[in-house]
């Protein structure tokens, strides 16, 4: 059997099939078809892209630039882009969410492949936002997906350009939530803060919201909480009467608990402590007017200064008269004299006797005294004890009248 083909034709003829094959005419893209694409040349207006077969990819340069018109990519670098139309053999190519026909497509992907979108909070609805896409594109962000926090105000999101993920995409309906992109966010920021926080630094922050029991302190994109016991020396009743929203405020870090990713700071302890300088100022036998703070069953605290509280005990407070309770003969708010019986630097705390009590308490010892003193000799023209004892009493009287 003759063959009338020679080896190199006939090899001529396998690699003639096989690029038949293998080259196909690319087919018409549809709009919002995604593609990855290599930048082979940015031009001052277009990003040109390899796209294969005999088209050019253009992708408009603005799309690559941050606000301050700085390139955030460079040639040679991958982008994933969505289809628009072709003109005179061009093939235009967007990064972002557009609308009109490429719009669901584009969505559909970001949606199916977890892509981040980029959209306007353009106003307050029922339930949530309405978030305005780049391009046109409406979708709906809920309350619960937006990631606010405690107390904060919806109306600060107005006009905020912010980045989602589409958790639905509907012929209706497209929803978004922002929650996954926060919590990336905060952990990242937490890894950073663990490189750098220590118990005891002293850092700057701001309140982001009031609550009963403290503050939230935002410490750098994490969050702190500053407990009301934490914020002042003295007792303070109302977290809003010390700080507000906003405000700016230095801190010292009580406690790191990474493992619960929990912070606990403390303002007081960037302040003086008062009870330093206590014994000093209110030295025992010294007599002070305060103020009455708080009523208890066991006694009355008296404010003497900021942060520095004493304690009238129940039993000093009736004089002769045994009382129930210190509100029979205080009450909040009352200026008082009293006396200092004690100060405890160990525990803070200062034992009080009102100035009146006290005052009749040392005339009584002194009677005692002087009439233990006089020899038997004074004792007729001085008088008995109950003698000297009622003259007190009388004297007294006549003062008070």
């Amino acid at each position: 059997m003759n063959d009338n083909h020679s080896p190199v034709e006939n090899n001529d003829e396998d690699f003639k099939a096989m690029f038949e094959q293998s080259y196909k005419e690319p087919s018409r893209m549809e709009p919002g078809q995604k593609i990855e694409a290599d930048i082979v040349k940015i031009s001052p207006e277009w990003a040109f892209l390899q796209v294969g077969g005999k088209g050019e990819g253009y992708l408009d340069r603005k799309e690559l630039v941050d606000a301050e018109g700085n390139l955030l990519v460079k040639e040679g670098d991958r982008v994933r882009a969505y289809f628009l139309y072709s003109q005179n053999g061009e093939m235009h190519f967007t990064t972002k969410i557009g609308s009109g026909p490429a719009a669901r497509a584009q969505l559909d992907d970001a949606c199916r492949n977890h892509i981040a979108v980029e959209g306007t909070v353009s106003r307050e609805m029922k339930g949530g936002f309405e978030i305005t896409l780049n391009g046109g594109a409406r979708a709906f962000c809920p309350f619960s997906q937006m990631g606010l926090r405690r107390g904060e105000n919806t109306a600060d999101y107005i006009g905020s350009a912010l980045a989602f993920y589409v958790l639905e995409c509907t012929d209706r309906n497209v929803v978004l939530s922002r929650r996954e992109i926060i919590e990336t966010e905060r952990k990242e920021k937490l890894q950073e803060l663990k490189k750098s926080l220590q118990e005891g630094a002293r850092v700057k922050g701001s309140v982001t919201s009031i609550q009963n029991f403290g503050a939230f302190v935002d410490i750098g994109g994490i969050e702190g909480l500053l407990p009301v016991s934490e914020m002042a020396w003295h007792r303070t009743e109302k977290v809003s009467d010390l700080l507000s929203v906003g405000q700016p405020v230095e801190v010292i870090i009580k406690r790191l608990d990474w493992e619960n990713e929990k912070i606990s700071l403390s303002l007081k302890d960037t302040l003086p402590n008062p009870w330093d300088t206590a014994a000093a100022n209110y030295p025992a036998g010294s007599y002070h007017t305060g103020t009455v703070s708080r009523l208890a069953p066991f006694g009355a605290f008296i404010t003497l200064a900021p942060g520095v509280d004493g304690l009238i005990h129940i039993s000093r407070l009736g004089g002769e008269r045994r009382i129930q309770h210190p509100e029979e003969v205080l009450k909040v708010g009352q200026t008082i004299e009293v006396r200092v019986e004690a100060v405890n630097r160990a525990t803070n705390r200062i034992s009080l006797i009102p100035a009146a009590i006290s005052r009749e308490e040392e005339e009584t010892a002194a009677t005692m005294k002087q009439y233990q003193q006089q020899g038997p000799a004074e004792e007729a023209p001085m008088g008995s004890l109950g003698e000297m004892l009622k003259q007190q009493l009388e004297k007294k009287a006549r003062q008070g009248k």
